[in-house]
Order: C-alpha cells, then structure tokens, then sequence
C-alpha cells in the first residue's frame, strides 16, 4: 500500500509517499509544493492543485492521508490552510482515492506514541522508523511523511482489531 501524506499549506505544501509492502517500510519520494506569497490565494491554490496532481499521477497511490488544520488565534491562517486541505480532497477525489484525516495530535500520537511531541521528535521518528540517513528536508516534506505514516499506523492498528480472535466457548 502507498500513502500519499500531505501538510497542507498554501505557500508550502509537504508531500511524502511511503510504501508499506508486508510490514516493510519505504520512502518513495518527498517534497513540497510551493507558490510565491506574492501571489493571488487563487493562483497559490491552483499552483498547489497543479502540482499535487502531477504527484498522483506519477507515483499512483492507494490513499492519501491529509493533516487537518489547526485552529490557532490566526483565523487568516487556518482559512488558508483549510483551503489548502480542500484542494488536496479534491485532487485524490478527482482521481478516486480514499482520503483520510488526521489531527496535528493524532499524527504526534501515531508517530511517536506521545501526542504532544515537538516537531524535532516527529522528524527523529521519521527518520527511524523509514531508516533514512537523514531527517528529510524541509520540514514540510518531513512532516507529511509523518501524516503518512500516521495512516499506515492507524490502518494496521484497526486490521489487528479486526482480525482480533473471538474467545471460544468450553
């Protein structure tokens, strides 16, 4: 299975494919999306649809997992992010990917089995658990990783809930 994970922004959006082949786990490609700041939000926004697009239609992902903004005093800012969020539906929408959502806390918790952990600690994680020589850059691409293995996490957890034996009657 390959998870697209995207953090979501309108400036710089992060991108990071992970392969979960049997357990075993891959980096495929990271990287961002970035736009001008100087920019309309409507061409940021179909800068990001744009090169979001080509990413799916290169590396052909089985779902795509997405942070969900979060809401600080920068109304502004979450707006944007938020935005930003609904381009990336749309992109794995168009192409019929399932699509996922997780909270800044949950992707924490997931990745580094503590939900309040520092950014410094998720890119340690990441860096671990795809056995990668260094953290990946920037930060964004790094991030995104992490919502990826976020999903992965999620969906062995729920298949060994799943697949949790039923106690036999004697």
């Amino acid at each position: 299975m390959k998870v697209l994970g995207i953090d979501p922004g309108t400036i710089v959006a992060g991108y990071g494919i992970v392969d979960n082949t049997n357990g075993n786990l891959k980096m495929v490609v990271c990287g961002v999306v970035k736009s001008s700041p100087r920019l309309p939000p409507p061409e940021r926004l179909c800068n990001l649809f744009k090169g979001l697009s080509e990413v799916v239609a290169r590396y052909k992902p089985d779902a795509v997992a997405v942070e969900t903004p979060f809401v600080s005093n920068n109304v502004s800012t979450a707006l944007a992010i938020g935005r930003a969020q609904a381009i990336t539906i749309l992109v794995a929408a168009i192409k019929k990917i399932p699509i996922y959502e997780y909270t800044p806390a949950e992707v924490k918790h997931r990745v580094t089995s503590y939900g309040a952990s520092s950014k410094e600690q998720i890119q340690r994680m990441v860096k671990l658990q795809l056995n990668l020589s260094e953290i990946p850059q920037p930060s964004d691409a790094a991030d995104a990783l992490a919502v990826a293995l976020c999903h992965i996490s999620e969906t062995h957890m729920n298949d060994l809930i799943e697949e949790k034996p039923k106690r036999s009657r004697k």
